[in-house]
């Protein structure tokens, strides 16, 4: 009986040890459950003033102007293409290593998703595979911050200001990182944040739009919002152009405001496990770890390793409780999106070798240690 009970303890001390690639970050009880409490009983729970000092408290946050609140970052992207005159049969010059939405939404417009190659240190977007795809039909340059890695977003700005093609930021994996010292999502013509449960911070769902020209803010308000105006009674408003379901409600602006008491530790932490982990992999033979570029500062959303040894590094870290996972498909191999045109080796070289590794505060130092070790025993097998 000694001996099952030791068992028992072993497997329980194990279970408890795993780490997963991805967490939910939620705000102190002390902080949220008060003012969380306070809004779910105030008889005012939609789209009210929670929502407009969530926006006005994020814009500060971040330094990024013009804020628009959503219920999703999907929304926010469908918001912004259209902002930037995306219609059906247009087409966006996009990238296929992202989360799926980042390209449904093109193709829920109506328009066509243009696949450029990514860059096989890092798996952004390549600026020379962006400038080979403009065509007469382009109407808008949609790039992605993969995984909180900052892309190459100086040349690419570039690119789009010679050619007159707005560009979006789709910066759902990077809220916290920079370029040149000023954050995502101030280089584009528009940019997304994601705040679905697992990112950096969580309001349950939701997300942001962030609209660099003032004049065009409030047609985004009215999009989020059936194409109707705040404030004006509604036997007088007049619909101009059709809108959406898509605004924040006060009960997730609540949750948004807890989070961003506590947003600096939390991005910290994701910040000091990836650092540390580029330091640790830097010189291990048989392993790289992503590019980031000189002028850059990633968030680390996940931590992205290279390496031909791959499937048996991920093996080794199941053996030990620890999650890792290539996360998404390249999306242009999905049936909805697939071309036989397509044709992205660039892309081909880096998901062969990628693997993403947990990064987050969730992690001990012990936990960081173990993954290295573990790593190294992999590649050396």
């Amino acid at each position: 009986m000694r001996k099952v009970t030791k068992t028992i303890k072993k497997v329980i001390i194990f279970m408890n040890d795993n780490i997963p690639l991805v967490k939910v970050a939620m705000p102190s009880r002390d902080v949220l459950m008060p003012s969380l409490e306070e809004v779910l009983y105030s008889s005012m729970i939609g789209e009210g003033e929670a929502v407009y000092e969530f926006e006005r408290s994020f814009s500060k946050k971040f330094a990024l102007n013009h804020v628009v609140a959503v219920n999703s970052g999907t929304a926010a992207l469908h918001i912004a293409f259209l902002l930037a005159g995306v219609k059906a049969n247009s087409e966006v010059i996009t990238t296929s290593m992202t989360a799926e939405p980042t390209n449904t939404t093109i193709l829920n417009i109506g328009a066509k998703p243009i696949f450029a190659d990514v860059e096989a240190s890092n798996g952004n977007i390549c600026p020379d595979s962006i400038k080979q795809r403009i065509s007469d039909e382009t109407k808008a340059i949609c790039v992605v911050h993969y995984a909180g890695y900052p892309v190459d977003i100086r040349a690419i700005r570039k690119i789009a200001d010679e050619h007159s093609i707005p560009l979006i930021e789709d910066c759902a994996h990077a809220l916290g990182a920079s370029v040149d010292g000023k954050p995502v999502g101030s280089f584009g013509d528009f940019a997304i944040f994601s705040f679905q449960a697992i990112k950096h911070i969580t309001t349950v769902d939701g997300g942001v739009l962030v609209v660099k020209n003032e004049a065009q803010l409030q047609e985004a308000k009215q999009l989020r919002w059936f194409g109707l105006t705040k404030g004006v009674p509604r036997d007088q408003v007049d619909i101009v152009q059709a809108g959406f379901k898509y605004n924040m409600n006060n009960v997730t602006a609540t949750f948004g405001l807890a989070q961003l008491e506590s947003v600096d530790a939390l991005l910290l932490a994701h910040m000091e496990n990836g650092k540390y982990f580029d330091e640790m992999f830097l010189d291990m033979s048989g392993v790289s770890p992503a590019k980031i570029y000189d002028n850059s500062s990633g968030s680390y959303w996940l931590y992205t390793l290279l390496s031909d040894s791959a499937d048996e590094i991920q093996k080794a870290l199941a053996e030990i409780g620890v999650e890792s996972s290539k996360l998404h498909r390249p999306n242009h191999l999905h049936t909805v999106f697939f071309s036989d045109k397509t044709h992205l080796p660039n892309l081909d070289r880096f998901y062969s070798r990628l693997l993403h590794l947990p990064c987050g505060w969730w992690l001990k130092k012990r936990d960081r240690e173990r993954i290295v070790e573990t790593v190294r025993g992999a590649v050396l097998k």
